[in-house]
């Protein structure tokens, strides 16, 4: 059984907090969305019998080496059974401790993540942790396979450096194709950070970034998946900026073509 993971983390934001209220809202569509349980393909994602909702993790404090602690520690005692994960962030940071967590069980790791930014800074406002750091991060403990990006529309010129040091297999959205998608390796875990769409389709995020790819786009890149996938997330949906909860209502369309593709 899949196991669901909320991350209420938001500290390591560097614009706006308010993703530490995501995992409860992108939960409450599931009671009071005007959706069903159902994926597109015909699985009814139901608690209890296709996923197992965990909870939130708690977190004493903010400090990110302490709270990055707490996450791994709890990843690796949810997948110690073999179990899949997905978990509800919280900002892009929790990526990290996530990932880390299933890289120790999973040799030769491979990441697929939809972002409008590439999240591969070096040190941003001198966090290291930050929210725009996380890939960079995981790719320099040397135990992830390899790093696709997709959607990516804010390349400078340090984190075009670091994706070139890296070896990141980028396609940016002025580029953007479905070919990538048959020659994802396994095993694989996705990481989705709702901005990867245009704010017209998800407003409710921190950092607007106009010129995103549509929701049909996104759920067709996980539907066409062929890899073996045994995690993912899906981060900074912002419910302070959300509208009648539409982003909240595409987080839980996410979350259920995920599980669904998951279950697979």
């Amino acid at each position: 059984m899949i196991k669901l993971i909320g991350i209420p983390f938001d500290a390591n934001s560097s614009f706006l907090k308010g993703s530490s209220y995501a995992p409860q809202r992108i939960r409450l569509m599931d009671k009071e969305g005007s959706s069903n349980s159902f994926s597109e393909y015909g699985l009814d994602v139901k608690e209890g019998i296709v996923y197992k909702d965990c909870g939130d993790i708690h977190f004493e404090n903010t400090n990110p080496k302490t709270a990055f602690d707490t996450i791994q520690s709890k990843i690796r005692h949810l997948v110690s059974d073999n179990s899949k994960v997905i978990s509800f962030g919280g900002d892009h940071s929790i990526s990290y401790p996530v990932i880390s967590a299933l890289a120790e069980k999973y040799s030769e790791l491979n990441i697929l993540h939809l972002d409008a930014h590439a999240d591969l800074y070096n040190n941003f406002d001198n966090n290291p942790f930050s929210h725009a750091s996380p890939f960079a991060r995981l790719m320099e403990t040397g135990k992830i396979n390899s790093l696709t990006q997709v959607g990516i529309r804010t390349f400078n010129t340090h984190q075009r450096e670091q994706a070139h040091k890296f070896g990141v297999h980028v396609i940016e959205m002025k580029d953007f194709n479905f070919d990538f998608i048959k020659n994802l390796p396994s095993p694989l875990y996705i990481s989705v950070d709702l901005d990867v769409l245009d704010p017209a389709f998800a407003p409710g995020v921190s950092h607007h970034e106009p010129g995103g790819m549509t929701t049909r786009q996104l759920i067709q890149i996980i539907q066409e998946i062929p890899s073996h996938i045994i995690g993912a997330d899906i981060v900074e949906y912002n419910p302070i900026r959300d509208l009648n909860n539409t982003t909240a209502m595409v987080a839980y369309k996410i979350f259920k073509e995920l599980t669904a593709k998951m279950q697979g």
